[in-house]
């Protein structure tokens, strides 16, 4: 371990007069460990920590990075305090980057990023073999995962270098990553599943997130006004900036130009512009001549403006991973901002589509489509929740330790509505019910909609001309609102007993979980929607009925974390990845609801006959090892 006096003079040389929350820790559990996973948010200071080590370290540190406008300015001012760094990236000319590969192994430079491609060349990993590397970092490490918000398939490369570097210590470091992806990357570079994992600086308590249903582009459009205003006052303000997040290339373009003519310094950015283009919105946005960019995905990475006061999402992204990676561009300096997601009822079916689609008109397994499809369902849950939106993040991502037990500015806790009465376990249970026999009634011939009329009791052409009108379930849900069914019918599709199937026309099918709610077998775990809603800028509908304990205890927390080391040795014995054994939901419900035996465990979310017969024994006997 290095003295402190060491670590003083480092933090002096970067320019800084001491560690941010956690980052000693990090630097030094990885000097005296060598192995470290790293999970914090952008902008949290992961590269000081193997920045910093590389200083003090004798060779050459390498550090993978897929973001090559991120190298040049991490390069840049690196050399700016005086520390030897350059790159090798393929928009350098081919004669540069062998010379800048010969320096690399005549140890010239003290750090060298390289883009994960480089790692498959053979030139590369030939000068591997005697570079004197004391650390190899992994930045955005979360793309080794296949499961994932953000594969990358060069990322598989690296598993493979690690053992031409066998005396390095190596650094994991991502953004956003949930438990099984944390153990999906251990397990991809071949790293111990006793590694040291540290989790830090996820709670955003400057942050008020909102999530709000939309009922039309003209609604879109009015709380993106209310928002804008709320966050930047009017055009010229000079009150920071802000980034809407749009679905489509179309809509960005539609919507930038509308609040153009708002008066706003508003541009657009999306991947099908030309590149000088894209270049020029970028650099006006860090110069501060932009107040609203408008942009796909595309826009964002690398981007490190500390005064963005909001960024809005005009339609969910795919997983709960990437909004919070986005919406956590927001609010950099520490001063309060806002995160908005805007949802429509049509995007269950849309998403579903775009899964099934795949990319490059290669459909994807019906694997990589159900893990996809969940991980859009837990942004949905999310969004339909009833609780602290910052604590259920930091839960998802398991990071217990900084829950808030309520933010006290997210929309859940500022704008919660109470219902006339509480809604009792029976009550839950016979609604719920009753709405899924409506949907397995229209099972595989239509959608949604349909379900929503025929439990209402609406008339519809479509469900007099299949006779479904004459059904004891026509109108079982009379005494609701059809806005209220639909909303009721979208949290049964969250909660995974309803889903969609068919292409371009998806309709709604009823899952084997949902049959067994329907028919009494299993519990439905779901809150109501509220029977009153109030709108606004940051609507929000919950219900203040009992919620299904979503907290850990001591010993609920110690089972999980056994859990996911045997899920971890189990997916390496097998050759698969974790997520195959046992996803994370399964293995806290598991860890929540303590299973004695196998049909205690066939309660448990996500684990039907087959993963019982072939995981139960195991999870039982740790269950029953944790809990005497």
């Amino acid at each position: 371990m290095l003295p402190s006096d060491d670590f003083a003079a480092a933090l002096a040389r970067f320019g800084h007069a001491g560690f941010r929350p956690g980052q000693r820790e990090a630097i030094e559990t990885l000097l005296g460990r060598g192995r470290l996973l790293l999970v914090a948010p952008t902008g949290g200071g992961k590269s000081l920590t193997y920045q910093l080590p590389a200083s003090l370290l004798r060779g050459t540190t390498l550090v993978v990075s897929p973001l090559i406008a991120l190298m040049q300015d991490q390069v840049a001012s690196l050399e700016r305090v005086g520390m030897r760094a350059t790159y090798l990236a393929s928009t350098l000319a081919p004669g540069e980057i062998r010379q800048r590969a010969r320096d690399i192994a005549n140890g010239v430079y003290d750090l060298a990023y390289v883009a994960p491609e480089r790692l498959a060349t053979s030139g590369f990993r030939s000068l591997l073999t005697d570079l004197d590397c004391p650390l190899l970092a992994i930045d955005e490490a979360h793309c080794i995962s296949e499961w994932g918000h953000d594969f990358r398939p060069e990322y598989m490369q690296i598993g493979e270098v690690l053992p031409l570097l066998p005396k390095a210590r190596v650094l994991a470091c991502t953004a956003t990553a949930t438990p099984v992806v944390r153990d999906e990357i251990l397990a991809r570079l071949g790293l111990a599943a006793d590694t040291p994992q540290i989790l830090r600086g996820f709670a955003r308590p400057n942050l008020s997130f909102r999530a709000s249903e939309i009922e039309s582009k003209r609604d879109r459009q009015r709380q993106v006004d209310a928002a804008l205003a709320e966050a930047l006052g009017a055009p010229g303000s000079e009150r920071g900036c802000a980034i809407l997040y749009s679905p489509t290339r179309r809509t960005a373009e539609e919507e930038s130009q509308r609040l153009l003519e708002l008066g706003w310094a508003a541009d657009c950015y999306h991947a099908g512009l030309p590149g000088s283009q894209r270049e020029t919105t970028q650099q006006a946005f860090t110069e501060r001549k932009l107040e609203v960019v408008v942009a796909t995905n595309a826009f964002g990475m690398g981007i490190d403006r500390a005064d963005v006061r909001a960024v809005i999402h005009l339609g969910p992204p795919g997983s709960l991973e990437a909004w919070y990676q986005e919406v956590g561009r927001a609010g950099r300096d520490g001063d309060r901002a806002l995160g908005l997601l805007l949802y429509a009822p049509n995007d269950f079916p849309v998403r579903r589509n775009l899964i099934e689609r795949g990319s490059d008109g290669i459909p994807p397994s019906s694997e990589v489509v159900e893990h996809k499809w969940n991980l859009f369902l837990e942004l949905m849950r999310w969004a339909e929740g009833g609780s602290c939106r910052h604590d259920a993040v930091l839960r998802y991502f398991g990071d217990e330790d900084e829950t808030l037990e309520g933010c006290g500015i997210c929309d859940v806790c500022v704008e919660v509505t109470r219902e006339d009465s509480e809604h009792d376990p029976e009550e839950v249970s016979l609604v719920v019910r009753k709405a899924l026999s409506g949907v397995a009634r229209v099972h595989g011939r239509y959608g949604l909609m349909a379900a929503a009329k025929l439990l209402r009791g609406e008339s519809d052409e479509r469900l007099t001309r299949s006779g479904l009108d004459r059904y004891s379930t026509f109108g079982v849900l009379r005494d609701r609102s059809e806005a209220w069914i639909q909303r009721l019918l979208r949290r049964l599709v969250t909660a995974g007993w309803v889903s969609f199937e068919g292409g371009d026309r998806p309709v709604a099918v009823l899952t084997q979980v949902g049959r067994s709610v329907m028919l009494g077998e299993i519990p439905p775990r779901i809150v109501l929607p509220p029977t009153r809603v109030r709108r606004g800028v940051a609507q929000r509908t919950a219900a203040r009925a009992p919620v299904p304990p979503t907290e850990l205890d001591p010993v609920g927390q110690a089972l999980f974390e056994a859990l996911r080391a045997w899920r971890l040795e189990t997916a390496r014995s097998a050759g698969v990845p974790p997520y195959v054994v046992s996803a994370d939901r399964s293995l806290r419900e598991v860890a929540m609801l303590r299973p004695r035996n196998r049909d205690e465990l066939l309660l448990c979310h996500g684990i039907g006959p087959t993963k019982a017969d072939r995981y139960g024994e195991a999870i039982v006997a740790l269950v029953r090892e944790a809990t005497p």
